[in-house]
C-alpha cells in the first residue's frame, strides 16, 4: 500500500542532503548512460561490419595477381604474374563440387565510351553470369549477363544505377538504348543497384566479349567464386578456409611462385575477414561492458557511503522511533526506501536520456564500420533492474546497522 507520510519523509531527506544526493544520483545516472551510448556504439560497429560484409556474397573467395619479390627455381623475382583463362577453367574442374557460383573479370582499359554525343568516364569490365550472385548486384531493370551472352559474344552491357541517373534522366528507361564503346555499339539490357553508390559507376559486359573485341585475348584480372552455405558459421570459416588454401596452392604451383611469396597474388576470404572483425567487435563490447559497469559500481558504492552518512545523521531520530516501539525491519525498510529511491530514479534518468540520445542521433551516424548505433531496451531495462537490486544491497549494510542502533546510544547522540 502507498505511504504518503514514508515517501514525505524520504523527500524531506533528501531535501536535507540535496548535494550529497545528488551528486550520488549523477554519478548513477552517468554509469547507465555511459553503459547504455558504449554498448550502442559496439553494436554500431558489429552494424557497419555486417554492412561492409553484405556488399559481397558472405562465402565469396578472390584472388587477385600481382609482383613476385623473391627469386624462385631459377625465376628472378619483380615478375608480374598474370591470370589467364586455363587458371579460370581448372580452378573449376578441379574443385567443381566445393564451388556454388563462380566467374573471372577482366578490367577493359584504353577505351572509350559515349553515350550520343556524351563522353562517359565510367569503368568497363567483362564479367561472367554468375557475377551478379558473387558481388550481390541486384538489379532494378532488365537482366544480367547470362550464357548465352558469353557463347555468343554478344555486344550488350548492364549500367549502374548512379549511371542511369546521371546519363539517362531524360529518357523513361535506358533498356534498349546504346552506349559506344571505342566505336562499337553495346545496348543496354540492364540496371543494377549496389550498397555503395561509387559501385554503380560500372558497365558490365559479357566477358567473352570483352577479351576477344577489346584485344584482352586470355588474359583475365581476378578471379572470383563463392562456397556452398554450411550449417553455422564455424564451419563456413573452415570451409572458407581451405578452399582458399587450395586456390592459392593451385595459382602458385601454375605460375612458379614461392610458397612463401605473399607479394605474387592476394587470396581473399570474406568469412576469414568476417570472423576477424567479428572477433574483435566481440573483445571490444566485452570491454565496453567492463567500463560501463565499473561506472555503475562507482555509483553503487557512493549510494552506499550517503545511506552511512544519512544513519549517522539520523541516529536521534532512529533511536526514538525504537523507543516508541518501531521493529528492526521498519527501520531496514526506511533505509532501503531511501537507497532505492536514489538509484531507481538516477537509473531511469540515465537510460531514458541515453535511450533518446540513440534514437535521435543514432540513425544519423555515418561513420566507416559504425551503423545506426542502437541498444536492446530489454537488455538496458534490465540492466537498471540489476541496478536498483545492487543499490538495495548497497543500502542494506547501513540499514542493518541503523537497526542495531541502542536506543540509550541513540538518544545520547550530539
Amino acid at each position: 500500500m502507498f505511504d504518503i507520510e514514508r515517501w514525505q519523509e524520504i523527500f524531506d531527506t533528501i531535501r536535507k542532503n540535496k548535494l550529497r544526493t545528488f551528486l550520488t544520483g549523477l554519478s548513477v545516472a552517468s554509469g547507465i548512460f555511459i553503459l547504455v551510448i558504449l554498448l550502442g556504439f559496439g553494436q554500431g560497429m558489429q552494424n557497419g561490419i555486417e554492412q561492409e560484409f553484405k556488399q559481397d556474397a558472405s562465402t565469396s573467395v578472390w584472388a587477385w595477381p600481382g609482383v613476385t619479390s623473391k627469386e624462385y627455381k631459377g625465376l628472378n623475382p619483380g615478375r608480374r604474374i598474370q591470370f589467364i583463362n586455363d587458371n579460370f577453367e581448372t580452378v573449376s574442374s578441379m574443385y567443381k563440387e566445393d564451388i556454388e557460383y563462380e566467374s573471372s573479370r577482366i578490367f577493359v582499359r584504353g577505351i572509350t565510351v559515349n553515350y550520343g554525343k556524351e563522353a562517359l568516364v565510367y569503368s568497363v569490365q567483362g564479367v561472367a553470369s554468375d557475377f551478379q550472385f558473387i558481388e550481390n548486384t541486384g538489379m532494378l531493370e532488365g537482366r544480367f549477363v547470362n550464357y548465352e551472352d558469353e557463347i555468343s559474344t554478344a555486344k550488350v552491357a548492364i549500367i549502374g544505377n548512379k549511371i542511369k541517373k546521371d546519363v539517362f534522366n531524360e529518357v523513361d528507361t535506358p533498356l534498349g538504348e546504346y552506349i559506344d564503346i571505342s566505336g562499337i555499339p553495346f545496348k543496354i539490357i540492364g540496371v543494377f543497384k549496389e550498397l555503395r553508390e561509387r559501385e554503380e559507376e560500372r558497365i558490365y559486359i559479357p566477358i567473352t566479349t570483352a577479351q576477344r573485341v577489346f584485344n584482352g585475348g586470355n588474359r583475365v584480372n581476378n578471379l572470383s567464386y563463392t562456397l556452398p552455405p554450411v550449417e553455422n558459421f564455424d564451419q563456413a570459416v573452415a570451409q572458407a578456409v581451405e578452399f582458399k588454401e587450395n586456390l592459392q596452392s593451385y595459382l602458385q604451383q601454375a605460375h612458379t611462385v614461392a610458397p612463401d611469396d605473399n607479394g605474387a597474388m592476394e587470396v581473399w576470404s570474406a568469412m576469414e575477414e568476417a570472423k576477424r572483425y567479428y572477433g574483435l567487435t566481440g573483445n571490444i563490447k566485452v570491454f565496453f561492458w567492463f567500463v560501463g559497469v565499473c561506472t555503475i559500481v562507482a555509483g553503487v558504492v557512493g549510494v552506499s557511503n550517503i545511506m552511512l552518512i544519512v544513519v549517522r545523521e539520523r541516529t536521534r531520530e532512529i533511536g526514538i522511533r525504537k523507543a516508541l516501539g518501531a521493529k528492526p525491519w521498519s527501520i531496514v525498510a526506511m533505509i532501503l526506501h531511501e537507497s532505492i529511491f536514489v538509484t531507481a530514479i538516477s537509473g531511469f534518468t540515465g537510460l531514458i536520456f541515453s535511450m533518446a540520445l540513440l534514437e535521435i542521433v543514432g540513425p544519423n551516424v555515418e561513420v566507416d564500420y559504425v551503423l545506426n548505433p542502437s541498444v536492446n531496451f530489454n537488455v538496458a531495462f534490465a540492466t537498471v533492474l540489476v541496478l536498483i537490486l545492487a543499490g538495495t544491497l548497497a543500502g542494506f549494510v547501513p540499514a542493518w546497522r541503523a537497526a542495531k542502533v541502542q536506543v540509550i546510544e541513540s538518544l545520547r547522540d550530539e
